[in-house]
């Protein structure tokens, strides 16, 4: 397993799922209801760059460090990155003027709203049997791997090879109702928008959130599922054939 490649999916397709949870759920969206912004930079050498503002309870996250952060989180390295995420470690905190409030947040609210977020993520099978939340943590599943597919495809030696196959266009993985996102690729560089896409190219449509779950759990094979009708795919299969190969790659880095 590339870390690097792990230290982009932590960044943009975990951390960064932190905007849909905010959006989703009620309780996630009071812990970030301040008035003031805290904008808090994530510097990882060698790796990532990205900046997250929590404000009126919601979270954005912009790529690159953005000159208004009040909070810049240093991490040496992209294997230090990635203990920081699996709570092994910790990052160095480099505050500006104003800075106090965002660190204060980092050391307290941040970890309920991670927690929150690998509550739905790593779900039991009890909490599952409630169909709200088994929704909101299908939806929350779909758009870090939806996200995690492009940071392999990019960063992943094994998933730029497929990605070199890829052309250009927009290929849709979706439920069954309207929820999906959408993989772009230009130049063979794949970047995941968390909406549909209103001309895809390519299209993989699981028939159900129920299959789906079961699909990203590794309970059911995808194969199999083609042939029985209950995950569609249309348009370039050229596509979606090298896609899938980078989404089997997808499990080996979620699970770390």
């Amino acid at each position: 397993m590339d870390q690097k490649t792990l230290a982009y999916i932590n960044m943009h397709a975990v951390l960064g799922t932190l905007e849909n949870l905010c959006e989703l759920d009620p309780e996630a969206s009071a812990i970030v209801a301040n008035k003031k912004p805290l904008i808090i930079a994530w510097d990882v050498a060698g790796g990532p760059k990205a900046t997250l503002t929590f404000v009126n309870g919601k979270m954005r996250q912009d790529c690159g460090i953005l000159p208004t952060h009040q909070l810049k989180m240093m991490c040496p390295s992209c294997e230090h990155f990635n203990q920081v995420v699996s709570g092994a470690s910790m990052p160095i905190p480099v505050p500006k003027a104003g800075g106090v409030a965002a660190l204060k947040f980092m050391l307290g609210d941040f970890k309920l709203l991670t927690d929150k977020l690998e509550g739905y993520l790593r779900a039991s099978e009890e909490e599952l049997a409630c169909p709200e939340f088994s929704t909101l943590s299908t939806k929350l599943m779909l758009n870090v791997i939806g996200v995690a597919i492009s940071q392999i495809g990019d960063y992943d030696p094994i998933g730029q090879f497929s990605a070199k196959y890829i052309t250009d266009g927009d290929m849709q993985i979706s439920i069954k109702g309207g929820i999906g996102v959408t993989i772009r690729a230009k130049d063979h560089f794949l970047t995941t928008i968390k909406k549909l896409p209103e001309n895809p190219s390519a299209i993989m449509e699981f028939e159900s959130l129920e299959l789906a779950r079961a699909l990203f759990d590794g309970k059911v094979n995808a194969m199999s599922c083609i042939g029985q009708g209950q995950i569609v795919m249309g348009g370039k299969i050229n596509m979606l054939d090298n896609l899938n190969r980078i989404l089997d790659r997808v499990p080996m880095y979620l699970a770390s």
